[in-house]
């Protein structure tokens, strides 16, 4: 059993990282931003030891970047940066939809498509942070039902860098995976349709990868200021 002090230390540190996440996923910080180890340990109130092993977790996870005798920055991805994660998920996806294709049993339907009900709630109620939570898992959730234990930590760190590629330029619209091209994949799978599965899962990864890579075009050219001022 761990000792108090080992608990506290460990709440303090998963409320640092859920922290960042949020702020991260929510487009609160800057593509390139430094994140200064003395001010967020003041911020937090928490030792730098606590916030180094957070950071450690951080960069693991692909959401900051790293530098030795730098510190930790704010991705800050350049349209081949992205367009090389889209393309590995391509592969990883197309792998599993093979899997899963015409072999979705009675209970995989049903998740899947209460995942997809899911989504359109959160959607609906504009909950932004839940819905992109939701569309990234959903693709977690195919591998996991297409047996991948292996590939589960590397679809989901795919996903969150797809994720946070996205919250960095364009965080105000929520997710930009759509639940009716999410149920598309479904009918697909469930009707034992290779061809159709893997157009639809093509379809819909090279729509998310176009959209996310818009931004950043959009953000390279700078300010609209004729949209800003209606001019």
């Amino acid at each position: 059993m761990r000792s108090a002090p080992e608990d506290d230390s460990i709440s303090v540190e998963e409320r640092i990282y859920a922290s960042i996440t949020a702020a991260l996923l929510q487009g609160r910080l800057r593509p390139g931003a430094q994140l200064v180890e003395r001010d967020l340990a003041a911020a937090f109130g928490c030792t730098r030891g606590a916030l180094r092993k957070v950071l450690a977790r951080l960069g693991f996870e692909g959401k900051l970047v790293l530098e030795a005798n730098r510190g930790a920055f704010v991705p800050s991805p350049s349209e081949e940066d992205i367009r090389q994660v889209y393309r590995a998920r391509h592969i990883v996806e197309a792998g599993i939809v093979a899997a899963l294709c015409g072999s979705l049993s009675a209970a995989h339907k049903r998740r899947l498509r209460g995942h997809v009900r899911s989504e359109e709630k959160a959607s609906r109620a504009g909950a932004v942070e839940e819905s992109v939570r939701l569309a990234g898992q959903f693709h977690v959730l195919l591998t996991e039902l297409a047996g991948g234990t292996e590939l589960l930590g590397l679809v989901g760190q795919l996903v969150a860098k797809t994720e946070l590629y996205k919250a960095l330029f364009d965080p105000s619209k929520g997710s930009t995976c759509s639940a009716d091209e999410h149920m598309q994949i479904i009918e697909a799978l469930d009707a034992g349709d290779l061809h159709a599965a893997l157009a639809a899962m093509r379809e819909h990864l090279s729509e998310l990868e176009e959209r996310v890579v818009e931004q950043v075009r959009k953000s390279a050219a700078g300010e609209d200021l004729g949209a800003v001022f209606g001019v």
